[in-house]
């Protein structure tokens, strides 16, 4: 299913790289957004289909592991769907895959950090009072170059995607402050999401290191090594 080898693809995502094409936001693929895999993902965010579940799970999984090669006290940091998509399908297909995982044993079910929430836009204090790096602030504005979503002008994604998550408090999450955090989200196309929760979890205090990914929308350009240990280094850290 596409899916045997995980591959580096943040740089087929234009909002994760730097204009002089060095890399902000390290991703990790489980494999290209196409043909049965495209398909297969359709099918489970559509209909929740168990079979489905199950086996994109451990594709999503063998990304996990490729992503976070020998680094340890790690944790993962799912990106949540949007409110009208929660409604829609009474699940989210990220957080999902990860209990699926943390079930089976894969993965152990404290290395899973659910931390990140929607909410409310930001204002221009409030985000300068966060104390990002010139690099991770970088990032939303980097939104504007990525071209527009489906339906959406350029401007019309900046507005919809920047601002839009927040920390959940630490009575309702695990603190992440000081912690090495992979976030982790189903389908990656410009990277503008992927921006935007890394400008949250390190506007509360968490380190992040990289981004997995189940499916890419393109396919990358070389073959390029797929863990992300030292990428703090590559996030200006």
């Amino acid at each position: 299913m596409l899916t045997r080898t995980p591959f580096r693809a943040e740089g087929q995502a234009p909002a994760l790289m730097d204009v002089n094409g060095s890399v902000i936001l390290p991703v990790v693929a489980a494999g290209v957004y196409r043909e049965e895999l495209a398909q297969a993902v359709l099918s489970f965010k559509k209909h929740g289909q168990g079979q489905l579940e199950s086996v994109l799970s451990k594709a999503l999984g063998r990304a996990i592991k490729a992503a976070a090669g020998t680094m340890a006290g790690f944790c993962l940091v799912p990106v949540p769907t949007t409110n009208s998509a929660f409604r829609r399908r009474g699940f989210s297909p990220v957080h999902l895959m990860l209990r699926n995982l943390a079930g089976s044993g894969t993965l152990d079910a404290g290395s899973v950090a659910n931390a990140l929430r929607k909410g409310g836009i930001l204002t221009q204090g409030a985000r300068a009072a966060g104390g990002l790096s010139e690099r991770l602030q970088s990032l939303v504005p980097a939104h504007a170059m990525a071209g527009g979503q489906k339906g959406l002008g350029r401007g019309a994604r900046v507005r919809r995607v920047r601002g839009s998550m927040r920390v959940r408090r630490p009575l309702l999450a695990p603190d992440i402050t000081g912690r090495r955090c992979i976030l982790v989200d189903d389908v990656l196309t410009t990277g503008a999401t992927l921006a935007e929760a890394a400008r949250a979890v390190h506007q509360a205090g968490g380190v992040v290191v990289g981004a997995v990914v189940l499916a890419a929308t393109r396919p990358p350009d070389v073959a390029d090594p797929p863990s992300i240990p030292g990428a703090r280094a590559a996030m200006g850290g």
